[in-house]
């Protein structure tokens, strides 16, 4: 009597654990997505240098669209690939041609989840090289991410009984070749430190990318510089008894202070209105930001509100209700 060789229980749930570290990518991503395009500030730890400033620094773009989008994008896909043959089989698997025709879209899914598995895996690995050498910095939701990307390379591997490992071992091999050098085509314009963009208007679009290492007192040196609004600006946020809390190694708080350029920050920075939140830094009051509920940096209070992110200074006249003159010359 032959028996019939029973079913590893990785095969048979593999599929659904595959969804369901996929949703758990999905969730991480799209959090991300929403917040940086809807302009909002991600939940990170007070002080804990690196969360804000890895989602912004220049590997945090992509064809100027945030690089969550396409990480959401991704995680989305591999949703749809491990739980849509399970659908197949589950609605209607009785007549031979249907069978037949779901076996065929089964074994397609497996290849392209495995190829996808391997990309992802590989291009998270490249992002926790410049995590931990290029930005020296942790950032929880890129190490969470690639733990779900290498999770579902196991899944994929172990998940079933590939018929020719010579065959996957090649496949592999070329993904992986193909990630690297479209990853490093991505990323092969070096990061500047500012980046200025001169509109129509006659304003000046404003980027900043970090090349050296802040300085813990001031972050980095201020190299625009201010026109008569950004210092009636400052002054007026002085009257009002507006708050700015930032940390000294966010290069979106150095973005802020160049929109103000040199004279009107320090019009800013004499009056107290900025609160150091970095506790390493000489001037930190990280109790103080706790006791204000601050999520990530730059964030203002102005009129009892938090304001998260980065803001143009015609924003802040807005929010603050400020109505002197308004020819700011720089924005974001």
């Amino acid at each position: 009597m032959i028996r019939r060789r029973s079913t590893p229980w990785i095969h048979y749930w593999s599929r659904p654990l595959l969804g369901a570290i996929a949703t758990l990518g999905i969730l991480n991503t799209g959090y991300l997505t929403y917040e940086k395009l809807t302009g909002g500030t991600p939940v990170c730890n007070v002080g804990e240098q690196g969360c804000m400033d890895v989602l912004s620094s220049y590997w945090g773009t992509v064809f100027g669209q945030p690089l969550a989008l396409f990480g959401l994008l991704a995680y989305m896909g591999m949703f749809i690939l491990a739980l849509f043959p399970i659908l197949l089989i589950s609605k209607d698997s009785k007549k031979s041609n249907q069978s037949k025709n779901i076996q065929q879209i089964e074994n397609l899914s497996w290849w392209l989840l495995l190829i996808g598995a391997i990309a992802m895996t590989v291009f998270s690995g490249y992002l926790m090289y410049v995590l931990a050498f290029q930005l020296q910095a942790v950032c929880w939701y890129c190490i969470a991410s690639a733990i779900f990307a290498l999770s579902m390379l196991i899944l994929t591997i172990l998940g079933r009984e590939w018929e020719d490992i010579g065959q996957v071992l090649f496949i592999g091999l070329i993904v992986v070749v193909v990630t690297l050098i479209t990853t490093l085509g991505i990323y092969s314009k070096p990061p500047v430190d500012i980046t200025t963009d001169t509109t129509t208007s006659g304003q000046q679009r404003i980027t900043f990318s970090p090349r050296e290492e802040p300085n813990p007192n001031f972050g980095w040196e201020i190299t625009t510089t201010s026109g008569e609004s950004e210092i009636a600006l400052a002054q007026h946020l002085v009257k009002i008894g507006a708050k700015e809390y930032v940390a000294y190694w966010c290069p979106h708080c150095h973005e802020q202070k160049l929109l103000f350029g040199k004279e009107a920050y320090q019009i800013i920075n004499n009056n107290n209105i900025t609160v150091e939140c970095a506790a390493d830094s000489p001037k930190g009051k990280p109790a103080l930001c706790q006791a204000a509920k601050i999520q990530g940096f730059p964030s203002w209070i102005i009129n009892g509100k938090i304001y998260g992110g980065v803001q143009n200074l015609s924003d802040l006249a807005r929010l603050s209700g400020y109505m002197g003159p308004q020819n700011f010359k720089y924005f974001r």
